[in-house]
């Protein structure tokens, strides 16, 4: 090898030269070797091989790679930021072969001092490699300790000391000492702090985003293009068919009249601004506050909420489809801004006012003023336009005419509207507390193709699809479906015919005001299957709008009572005295009796015409509807517990007026025709539940669209609880108030009732095949409000055993004369026995309750209802056949006895002496047959006093 300098390559963080060189011990020699002969020579400690093993000696952490052999050969550390052979670098100085090269021009701190040291003969110039940078700054100086500095001034100094080692002992050479070095690399990020991203990563992504949004809203803007007016005139009809494909209706007739905005009142377009956007006349299109708040409230949870701005509420009304999708939004986005741009605030409102639905198939305020209060819209009152804007928000449910039961949402809405209208400058307040609730006019206005039946299936299954939210209404406005529903069509123009033959062609409204306030509502549900299969909405939608089957505010009355009793057998409940509760119990049904055990305050209903019943099964006290017995009844269940059972059985739970109180057993709730058809459809199908359906399916293009919920049925009450139920409604049918039911000609069980001041007579029947519940409700025409049903059809009265069961029996006849009549299956609950009943009808001439019932000794005179109740004797009233037990023990002395065919039953405790013999009074017997509880009064004597019996013994002992 050559002693010939060699060309140096720049290393990164150390001086050029060899390794060996740059800092090692066996280039530089140790502290004992430093000096010798054999160090002094430059060219052999260039070509010194390198020692194995021996350690590299470190000094101070920068030094380590750019020492001097002196300053690397002390222990403790690196020299000097200069060695003594005087400037260093590619300068034209001579080299010792594997010496660093160093910056041309620059100096370190210590060059002055060795500027005088003698310097090395210059040799043959090295090239300067090519990619090598020239040093344009002083090095950085290293930190080097005192006593390293004055080691490397005492070996500088030192005789003999090897010239050929300067250009190595020359400046530092730290990561930017020598030409050609490049700056240190920024430190890796460590630890947590490599999870979040840098400032300059965040404000350049914010910039970029920006960027990115800006360029895509002004594409945005130029590719969305105004759409042709009158879009909406497009608009597809839905149709409705019956489930054998025969059309019911189609809702494509839409009822609508444009007007200029000066033909609306001001009252009526304030309303709607105050009910809609308060700042329409001086805020935006676009509302990006309100867009924001309307997000977060529907993602937490606070409901559905809209931010759009009357502007786009009008866009998507007039302009676009109803369909929720991102597209969708996108575009009536920037229509909103290039409409707001290019039309006036007054045109905007004028084409909203035009083109929003307000239900009643009403689209525009003019065609809403005509289905509502049959005025012009120039002609709406500020209470009036308040209203209308109510319904704006929701059509169908702020409808007070269709849906009653949501009048006081309906009203705080009305009033949020007219307190927005007083607070913008709009409404005085002293104009505003003399307004009152202007209730709307029954009739909806406009046929539209909805008269008769029609527009009440049409109502009812929108409500469906949109209540078990398998359509939304906005989707339905879209219009295009074809929906298939349960509804069979033969039978309902039954039921239609049977409502026309037992009540509307025997009204006189001419003659007599009471028949001008007559409604009819009716629901036939398949127990089996739960499909709908008739309903009956009314006389004609068109002059009544209120749909009679689905209106939920008219009180059930005794129809509930039968929920009472399937929850004492389910829940295997007591008396009072301990004694459990079966068809065959005995109850005190005196008038007005107070009831025992309710901890709420005294309740002490009243009997139907007053009447007293004494000691009577429960089996009769369902027959004869007895409130005494049964508010009774509920208290010894529970309150609670028949709530829960009347909602397992089909009740909504939000039906009202459906509250935990002993006078639920009276039918106080409102649930609608349609909810009690569900209810009784479980009793006959032996406690299977299963949510009644409506719909077959639903089409759009020929393909379906909407996945219907599956029917899912399960056992919410014992199959005892619910047949023993049906055991003792057959004998209502057979033997008590609703022996009308009859007619059908096939078994049957049900139910009568009458509403608190008679505006209301049901009749709740089924048999094995189908439930049908109907109503006769009396209302005013014009005030929409609740009458009774005196004088209707000239009778003094109306109750449930009269037009509504008569209707019930015509209709199941008619619905059902395909069918092959079946019997009921029943099993019944341990310990009750089942009634058998005459072959025959009972005749007139048979004795009547009146007739066997005696008085006794300080026993209760019972009044008997007569045959107005539709009660018979079945059979002959028995004395002591069957067994006498003695009934308790006399305080004084004494024994009561008593008897009934089948049956034994206790007396009471008299408080003073004396016998009475029960066997003989027993009263009229509901069967005739072995097995059948008497209805017989109350035994005592004289001074007694026979709270709920308490000394009887249970009947199944």
């Amino acid at each position: 090898m050559s002693d010939e300098p060699q060309p140096q390559q720049p290393t990164e963080g150390r001086p050029t030269g060899t390794p060996e060189a740059a800092g090692t011990p066996e280039a530089a020699g140790t502290p004992e070797t430093a000096g010798t002969s054999e160090a002094a020579k430059p060219s052999e400690a260039a070509k010194a091989p390198k020692a194995a093993g021996t350690p590299k000696v470190s000094g101070t952490p920068k030094s380590a790679s750019a020492g001097t052999p002196e300053a690397t050969a002390d222990p403790s550390g690196p020299s000097g930021p200069s060695g003594p052979s005087g400037p260093s670098g590619p300068s034209g100085a001579a080299r010792t072969p594997g010496s660093a090269p160093a910056p041309d021009t620059a100096r370190t701190p210590d060059t002055a001092r060795t500027a005088e040291m003698p310097r090395i003969p210059e040799g043959p110039r090295t090239p300067e490699p090519a990619h090598a940078p020239k040093a344009a700054h002083t090095p950085r100086a290293t930190y080097t300790s005192p006593a390293a500095a004055a080691a490397a001034a005492s070996a500088a100094e030192a005789p003999g000391a090897p010239q050929a080692a300067g250009p190595a002992a020359g400046p530092p050479a730290g990561p930017a000492a020598g030409p050609g070095t490049k700056r240190p690399k920024r430190p890796k990020r460590t630890g947590w702090r490599r999870i979040f991203p840098t400032w300059r990563m965040v404000l350049g992504t914010l910039l970029l985003g920006a960027a990115l949004l800006i360029g895509l809203f002004f594409v945005g803007y130029s590719m969305v293009k105004i759409p042709p007016a009158n879009a909406l005139a497009t608009k597809q009809s839905n149709v409705y068919l019956y489930a054998d494909g025969t059309e019911i209706a189609r809702d494509g007739m839409v009822n609508r009249e444009n007007v200029d905005l000066s033909q609306i009142s001001k009252a009526a377009q304030h309303a709607v601004l105050a009910a809609e956007d308060r700042d329409f006349y001086t805020e935006s299109a676009i509302d990006l506050k309100a867009m924001i708040r309307a997000g977060w409230n529907t993602a937490t949870g606070k409901g559905k909420q809209s931010g759009s701005t009357i502007t786009q509420q009008y866009v998507k009304n007039y302009y676009l489809a109803q369909e929720q999708t991102v597209t969708r939004k996108v575009k009536e986005f920037f229509i909103s801004i290039k409409l707001d741009r290019e039309t006036s605030k007054d045109n905007i409102l004028e084409g909203y006012l035009n083109t929003s639905y307000f239900g009643r198939n009403a689209y525009g305020m003019q065609a809403a003023a005509k289905a509502y209060y049959g005025v012009d819209a120039a002609e709406l009152t500020p209470a009036q336009g308040a209203y209308l804007a109510a319904l704006v928000n929701a059509p169908s449910e702020y409808d007070v005419i269709a849906h009653p039961e949501n009048r006081k949402a309906a009203e705080a809405r009305w009033n949020y509207v007219l307190d927005g209208m007083v607070g913008k400058g709009w409404l005085s307040q002293a104009d505003r507390t003399g307004l009152k609730f202007p209730a709307p006019k029954e009739t909806s206005g406009a046929d539209t193709g909805m008269s008769g039946q029609r527009g009440y299936l049409v109502t009812a299954i929108k409500d469906y699809l949109r209540t078990t939210k398998i359509a939304t209404s906005e989707e339905l406005e879209a219009g295009g479906y074809r929906i298939t529903t349960t509804l069979d069509k033969k039978k309902q123009d039954a039921f239609v015919d049977a409502v026309n033959d037992k009540l509307m062609a025997k009204l006189d409204p001419k003659d007599r005001k009471a028949d001008t306030y007559v409604r009819a509502g009716g629901a036939a549900v398949e127990p089996k299957t739960g499909n709908v299969l008739a309903l009956y909405g009314g006389i004609d939608y068109v002059k009544q709008y209120t749909n009679n089957a689905t209106r939920r505010d008219f009180q059930v009355g005794s129809t509930f009572k039968p929920f009472v009793f399937t929850s004492a057998v389910e829940n295997e409940s007591e008396t009072q005295d301990g004694r459990r509760i079966t068809p065959n119990t005995i109850y005190d049904g005196t008038d007005q009796r107070p009831v025992q055990g309710w901890s709420g305050g005294s309740y002490a209903p009243e009997n139907e015409d007053n009447v007293d019943y004494g000691d009577i099964s429960v089996r009769s006290a369902t027959d004869k509807s007895v409130n005494a017995v049964y508010a009774q009844m509920a208290v010894d269940v529970g309150p609670e517990k028949v709530e829960q059972t009347a909602v397992d059985l089909g009740l909504p739970t939000d039906t009202p007026d459906l509250e935990p109180y002993p006078s639920i057993a009276l039918g106080t709730a409102t649930a609608s025709v349609l909810d009690m058809a569900e209810a009784y459809a479980t009793l006959a199908n032996h406690g299977r539940h299963g949510t009644y359906t409506m719909i077959g399916k639903v089409t759009k293009n020929g393909a379906d669209v909407f996945d219907l919920p599956e029917r899912k049925t399960s056992q919410v009450i014992s199959r005892e609880a619910a047949d023993t139920t049906t055991s003792v409604l057959r004998s209502v049918v057979q033997n008590g108030t609703a022996t009308a039911a009859l007619a059908a000609g096939r078994p049957a069980a049900g139910k009568t009732g009458t509403a608190e001041e008679d505006t209301a007579a049901w009749f709740a029947g089924y048999t094995p095949d189908l439930a049908t519940v109907v109503a006769v409700m009396g209302q005013d025409p014009v005030t929409a409000a609740h009458k009774s049903l005196y004088n209707v059809m000239g009778l003094p009265r109306i109750n449930g055993g009269g037009a509504p069961t008569e209707i019930w029996a015509q209709f199941t006849k008619n619905a059902l004369k395909d069918t092959p009549p079946t019997d009921f299956s029943l099993q019944i609950q341990e310990g009750s026995e089942e009634t058998a009943y005459p072959s025959a009808e009972p005749s007139s001439s048979e004795p009547t309750e009146e007739d066997d019932q005696d008085d006794t000794t300080g026993g209760q005179n019972s009044q008997s209802p007569g045959t107005n109740q539709g009660q018979t004797d079945g059979g002959t009233p028995t004395g002591t056949t069957g067994g006498t037990t003695t009934g308790g023990t006399p305080t004084t002395g004494g024994a009561v006895t008593g008897g009934t065919t089948g049956d034994t039953s206790t007396g009471g405790i008299p408080t003073t002496g004396g016998t009475s013999d029960a066997g003989t009074t027993a009263g009229t017997s509901d069967g005739g047959t072995t097995g059948d509880t008497s209805d017989g009064g109350a035994i005592g004597t004289p001074g007694g006093t026979f709270p709920q019996l308490t000394t009887r013994r249970p009947l199944d002992e």
